[in-house]
């Protein structure tokens, strides 16, 4: 990866400056397109389109790829039809539907009818009915396909002829005449078997595949499970539509896992950190008002308890103590659900299962806590009973309630299709403050009233 230095930063933008375009192609000409698209980011507008335009139209294409959605979506707006036209055939049909989807309808027609490979245009179109978060949305058209009763010299000349389109071959697929995946044929068996009679007889049988409809994160687990570099795609009955590819697959993980962190984080949208101040607080107010929230429901809360607190002040000392021991035993328990969730250790039809489980867990870390807690306070309160037991009581039933809480939400969440990640942030800690809170008070006030009913 190129490094670039504050002084190749300063020097480049005076070539730019200077509009000095045969300097600037030989910078350019040794930077991977990644390299490049990396520079554009630290670059504005204006030098980077400078810069785009000395681009050959195959490494514009690649560069334009490489590029985060937000600073492509830059240099499309400022690009007529024709040329994004021009470099959509240069990419796979995967990545021409990325390209083609961040446009709007009336530009997406107009680039499509600009394009002149035909069958690619047609391709895309067909990919474009797809959810972008399912295997279809995410699958390119460019793959060797071969008939599973060629003989070997047929099989060969047809690879042969498929392969001068396609940048990259993972597998050769075999299909019947109905276009049925049958099998995959490992070029390995072209050298051990050149004299078989038809490609079935050698090929692998039983091939995983996945079906269109299928979401993003099944697909990327079925590549983790089977070790894959690429995965093909079939409709309801079998019919070979597609491949989805490794490269593809991690690029979508990397950005499920950035939503899955920014909603954790209690951002209510996706935000980088070159966005715009307005546009990062847009997504960062909505919970901090929410915690302002809970913040005044907490003290109207304590508002009634305010006799007790007055009277046996040492309850206000273990407010925090119960408010961030609920906080972190939700957090932690729907931290465990959601990874399990995501990496398929655990399923929605485990919800009682798991449930049990962290029933279990509870009751072990409430009674350490509360049992910690409990003679803490016989130490350092002697003769305070009332306080001693109402805190202990009132941790062990917080963290049996938090444990419980931080599993059930995203098992939940997951059940209504929405993301569980919700559950690992601000709303799991603000529901267990405001439940901690009114345990706490209702605990309390029942002890007091039993040791000490004149207060």
């Amino acid at each position: 990866m190129k490094d670039f230095t504050p002084e190749y930063l300063e020097h480049m933008r005076g070539v730019i400056k200077a509009h000095d375009a045969e300097q600037a192609r030989e910078l350019l000409q040794d930077l991977h397109p990644a390299d490049i698209a990396e520079l554009y980011q630290s670059l504005e507008l204006e030098e980077a389109e400078f810069l785009y335009e000395l681009l050959d139209e195959e490494t514009a294409a690649d560069v334009l790829m490489e590029l985060d959605e937000d600073d492509r979506l830059k240099l499309l707006e400022d690009m007529p039809s024709e040329e994004i036209a021009k470099q959509i055939e240069h990419l796979d049909t995967d990545d021409a539907v990325d390209i083609i989807q961040q446009l709007d309808r009336e530009e997406r027609d107009e680039v499509l009818s600009h394009i002149d490979d035909v069958e690619q245009a047609g391709d895309i179109i067909d990919l474009l009915k797809y959810d972008e978060d399912t295997a279809g949305g995410l699958m390119g058209t460019e793959m060797i396909v071969v008939n599973e009763n060629m003989s070997m010299p047929e099989c060969i000349k047809e690879m042969r002829m498929q392969a001068e389109e396609i940048d990259e071959i993972y597998y050769v697929y075999v299909v019947d005449d109905d276009q049925k995946l049958c099998g995959i044929f490992p070029l390995q068996k072209m050298i051990t078997h050149p004299s078989v009679s038809k490609i079935k007889h050698v090929m692998d049988t039983d091939p995983v595949s996945v079906k269109a409809d299928t979401p993003i994160d099944e697909v990327a687990l079925d590549f983790e499970k089977y070790d894959l570099v690429a995965m093909p795609v079939v409709d309801s009955i079998g019919r070979l539509l597609g491949r989805i590819t490794v490269d593809d697959v991690m690029d979508q993980v990397r950005e499920s896992s950035e939503r899955d962190y920014q909603l954790a984080s209690g951002l209510s949208s996706d935000v980088d950190a070159d966005d715009s101040i307005l546009a990062q607080t847009k997504a960062r107010i909505p919970w901090l008002l929410i915690g302002i929230a809970s913040g005044i429901l907490a003290s109207i809360i304590l508002g009634g308890f305010e006799d007790q607190l007055h009277a046996v002040t040492a309850l206000a000392l273990f407010i925090p103590i119960i408010g961030g021991t609920g906080g972190n035993v939700g957090v932690q328990a729907s931290a465990i659900v959601v990874q399990g969730l995501a990496n398929g250790s655990l399923n929605i039809g485990q919800f009682t299962k798991q449930l049990g489980r962290e029933l279990l867990i509870g009751l072990l870390n409430a009674s350490v806590l509360s049992g910690v807690i409990l003679c803490y306070n016989l130490i350092v309160l002697p003769g305070q009973l009332a306080v001693t037991l109402s805190v202990a009581c009132s941790l062990f039933v917080v963290v049996l309630f938090a444990t419980l809480l931080g599993t059930f939400v995203p098992l939940t969440l997951e059940k209504l299709k929405i993301n569980p990640a919700l559950a690992t942030g601000p709303f799991i800690q603000i529901s267990n403050d405001i439940m901690g809170l009114l345990i706490y008070v209702w605990v309390s006030g029942l002890f007091l009233s039993l040791f000490a009913p004149g207060i």
